[in-house]
């Protein structure tokens, strides 16, 4: 007491759980140090080490430090001194108020101490079946006989650690009933049953925490990552939205100015037709006017004239008002049907009408695309509701269709016929098969159906680079296409001239899907329910075109058709 009184006078304060092993939690025995200054019994660390020999690589498993080779371990002689003076000294070297606080409702209490406010127990002795608070602990120190007893901490009440049917400590573990027991117990119960003791026990115990510790710290890293890609992906997308709405906002704004442009010209162009039509009128007018003026005049002097007795004044006169001097009448005036600016109208009516089409066709496809954004991949699809989701609008490209397939007005089904369509040369023609692609070019997440009717159809997708003129401009004989041809007798992929036979029910109808991101492209047969067919991985380096392909048979009815689906 006089030693912990002059360190205490010192300044001098020792915790006994800062000499613990972190892995047996005890008082350090033999204490040894990693080069990560952490220490441990010297048992404990090299069991642990024992257990990544296979590996290599040993860690330490506090900090997780990593070292290559094994290192050697190394005695540290004076935190054994100190180890060795704190169980001498009693262990606690804390200020008396805090080493002989009350316990709390939490606390074990020491079971030495009388009265109704008990110290809070600091260690437990599993000889003398008691918990003991740092004041009543002194003995088990400094008498010979007492410093042999096993002290443990004082973290839960002992009686839990006691055999509640023998009152004795349970210091076996039985792993045929997976529960601690006292020695009594493996006489009568648990006789004949697999037995270990509970350190040898904790010690394997303690290999599966060191697992489990380094699987969730694992995790742990893997969570943070994602965690910090997600975030990055949450900024990235208010900036790419804020980024979309502005440049959207421009692109409307201009295109509201014009048409309120366009409204001026109408306008400007109505006002000035209107003014010179009116003008020219209005000249004409002032000019019947005088004709009529003119008319009346001489109307009046025929009407004198014929009343007039005297012959001789009457022959001159008549003379006179009929001479070739006279002036001639105008021509005559034909007044346009009353229509007047009505075909403007209609005109301006066409266009509003057309507008609206057009923005009712390339809405669902903006809708979808702006649908397609989001922060986290969406789950793989797995009913036809599912796919429905990414349907996106498509129409058949006159400017590659083959001369004798024939597309249908809205340009969604093509149908192969005898004679020769007469398109107009384009670049973008297959002028070798008879296979079509669409305008649309995809990069997202897609699901089209394609039904068909003949011989045989190529359900394909290809790069908008693809031949169009060779012998390899066949879909899926190039590495620029992928095709699912399908016919009566059953499947078939190809792609870069390698073919594939694919096993699968016949259907008059085919849903393909897409996903561009993560390289993958489906079909699947459909009907009542939806079969996988043949599934691609692989990674796609430009947009994809869907595209048609038929074969020709005489006497055959040979179509395919885009399904609307938006």
């Amino acid at each position: 007491m006089a030693e912990q009184q002059q360190q205490q006078q010192h300044g001098v304060v020792l915790d006994q759980d800062q000499f613990c092993c972190s892995i047996c939690l005890d008082l350090l025995k033999d204490p040894v140090t990693a080069n990560c200054g952490h220490s441990y019994c010297r048992s404990c660390i090299a069991g642990c080490w024992d257990q990544e020999e296979e590996k290599g690589v040993y860690s330490c498993p506090q900090c997780r430090e990593s070292f290559s080779p094994r290192p050697v371990l190394r005695r540290n002689n004076m935190l054994a001194e100190v180890v060795e003076k704190l169980k001498k000294t009693g262990g606690q070297q804390a200020s008396p108020s805090a080493a002989l606080a009350c316990a709390g409702p939490a606390d074990v209490a020491c079971d030495f101490c009388t009265g109704t406010r008990r110290n809070k127990a600091t260690m437990s002795c599993l000889t003398c079946a008691a918990s003991y608070c740092a004041a009543h602990l002194q003995p088990h120190y400094s008498v010979p006989v007492l410093q042999k007893h096993k002290l443990v901490s004082a973290t839960a009440p002992l009686q839990e650690k006691m055999c509640s049917k023998h009152d004795k400590l349970m210091e076996v573990y039985c792993r045929t009933d997976q529960q601690c027991v006292c020695y009594l117990c493996t006489i009568d119960e648990h006789q004949g049953h697999k037995i270990v003791s509970v350190a040898a026990e904790r010690a394997e115990r303690q290999k599966q925490l060191i697992v489990s510790q380094q699987k969730v710290q694992q995790r742990v890293q893997e969570r943070e990552r994602e965690l910090k890609e997600l975030s990055q992906a949450v900024e990235d997308l208010k900036s790419s939205a804020q980024t979309a709405v502005e440049a959207c906002e421009l692109i409307f704004t201009e295109l509201i100015c014009s048409i309120q442009r366009r409204r001026s010209e109408v306008k400007q162009l109505i006002r000035a037709q209107e003014k010179t039509a009116v003008g020219q009128a209005e000249e004409l007018l002032l000019q019947l006017e005088e004709e009529i003026a003119k008319l009346r005049r001489r109307d009046t002097e025929l009407e004198q004239l014929s009343h007039a007795d005297d012959h001789i004044r009457f022959i001159q006169s008549f003379q006179s008002l009929f001479s070739p001097s006279e002036s001639p009448d105008l021509p005559r005036v034909v007044v346009a049907p009353l229509r007047y600016f009505r075909d403007v109208s209609d005109s301006v009516s066409d266009l509003r009408e057309k507008l609206e089409s057009i923005l009712k066709d390339t809405w669902p496809r903006i809708s979808a695309t702006v649908s397609s954004v989001d922060v986290l991949l969406p789950p793989e699809p797995q009913t036809r509701e599912d796919f429905l989701r990414y349907c996106c609008p498509l129409t058949l490209d006159e400017n590659s269709v083959y001369q004798r397939l024939s597309l249908s007005e809205d340009n969604r089904r093509v149908t192969f016929v005898s004679n020769n369509k007469g398109y107009p040369a384009h670049s973008d023609r297959f002028t070798s098969f008879q296979q079509v692609l669409c305008r649309e070019g995809l990069s997202g997440r897609c699901y089209w159906e394609v039904e068909w009717k003949g011989s045989t159809l190529s359900a394909a997708v290809s790069y908008k680079d693809i031949s169009r003129t060779s012998d390899d401009s066949l879909f899926g004989r190039n590495d620029k296409s992928w095709s699912l041809d399908c016919s009566e007798d059953g499947y078939s992929f190809q792609h870069n001239n390698v073919k594939t036979e694919v096993s699968g029910r016949h259907s008059s109808r085919v849903g393909v899907y897409l996903d561009y991101e993560a390289g993958t492209l489906s079909f699947y047969s459909v009907s009542d329910t939806m079969t996988l067919l043949h599934k691609v991985h692989t990674t796609f380096t430009q947009p994809l075109h869907p595209g048609i392909g038929l074969t020709f048979v005489w006497h055959q009815v040979q179509f395919a058709e885009l399904i609307k689906l938006w």
